[in-house]
């Protein structure tokens, strides 16, 4: 019996990657790589797609491991850099950044650098967490194009708050925001991540920003825009072993705190994994569990090692079983909706517990 193993099929990844590109083909395309490539691996995942422009991260550190394992193609980080000191590392490294605020801007303009840092000017078209405001944009291109420490032509980009709300005018305002703005601009421009790559066809322009797709996931909860339908294919999938098929009567709980009662005489499941695992403790009674081929449902509170799941009074499955908590069979966006996250959670959470298996 194995426990608690998250199977990488890195054939599915590249799979992902030209679904991508096929989406948007004039566009490169920066693969984003952040929380350890999604909890998918960060190198790994890197060394697994030669195919890409580039990748995205969140952290200097995730940065420099890319580059420590040989990585060589350009890497962007997506918060910035925090402080003055790490831009002797971006030019080292040959990192480049993002700059969304008067404090960033400021240290460039101060630093003594050995050479010139690639600068993506990030502007705030409306989601109002990082970026420039429209206003501020002339004054940003201006100071930037006369900064020493920055490589010309600048790069432009934003984010969207709501390209997975197809029904909303959000999305269309922000890219008409930003296409104004960056008109006549001469550097590349990168607006699309993972729901625009998918939804917002106007907004690939010169670089997409593929995060959660790559991984196989759909950013959107309709079931007519589900990863199956956009032909991506899960990349990881999180199994581990039945321990324990239990004789459960009609009245009898299971689990701490009793919360859920069986309504027949039935069998119970034990299944080594739980939230000391990073499988979500919320997860309520009913939530999908695949054990050899059929659904069936969870039973009873998660524990930190293990959870429990009604197999049916006529079940013939045994100790040694397979149980798929999501992926290939059961998709990562079905399990979330049942527990009431995201799958961006549940493929990020995972803790160091569980094996890492590369296909």
């Amino acid at each position: 019996m194995k426990a608690a193993t998250a199977y990488i099929n890195t054939q599915a990844l590249t799979h992902n990657i030209r679904q991508i590109r096929a989406q948007a083909p004039q566009s490169k395309v920066l693969a984003v790589v952040k929380a350890n490539g999604y909890g998918h691996g960060l190198a790994h995942v890197a060394r697994s797609l030669p195919d890409v422009d580039g990748f995205g991260v969140a952290r200097i550190e995730e940065a420099l491991t890319l580059r420590a394992d040989g990585i060589v193609k350009p890497i962007l980080l997506l918060e910035g850099f925090y402080a003055a000191t790490d831009l002797p590392v971006l030019v080292t490294n040959n990192i480049h950044t993002v700059v969304h605020s008067i404090e960033q801007l400021e240290a460039l303009e101060q630093a003594q650098l050995d050479g010139p840092v690639v600068v993506w000017l990030k502007v705030d078209t409306g989601m109002h967490r990082l970026g420039v405001r429209p206003e501020q944009f002339a004054e940003f291109v201006s100071r930037l194009h006369l900064c020493p420490n920055v490589a010309k032509p600048l790069r432009y980009m934003s984010h969207f708050g709501c390209a997975d709300e197809l029904g909303s005018n959000v999305t269309t305002n922000q890219i008409d925001t930003f296409l104004h703005l960056t008109e006549g601009c001469r550097g590349e421009r990168s607006l699309a991540a993972s729901g625009g790559v998918l939804a917002w066809p106007d907004s690939h322009l010169e670089w997409i920003r593929p995060g959660i797709i790559m991984y196989g996931v759909s950013p959107f909860v309709e079931d007519t825009r589900s990863a199956a339908a956009f032909q991506l294919q899960p990349v990881m999938t999180v199994a581990s072993s039945v321990i324990a098929v239990r004789e459960v009567k009609k009245g009898e709980t299971v689990g701490y705190g009793g919360i859920w009662t069986s309504e027949r005489d039935t069998k119970v499941g034990v299944i080594a994994i739980g939230y000391g695992d990073g499988y979500p403790r919320t997860a309520p009674n009913g939530t999908p569990v695949l054990v050899n081929g059929r659904i069936v449902p969870m039973a009873g509170r998660v524990s930190m090692d293990m959870l429990t799941v009604d197999l049916g009074p006529d079940s013939t499955d045994k100790v040694g079983d397979e149980a798929v908590l999501w992926g290939e069979g059961l998709p990562a966006e079905v399990v979330a909706e049942h527990i009431g996250t995201i799958a961006y959670e549940l493929v990020t959470k995972l803790t160091s517990r569980v094996a890492m298996t590369y296909l």
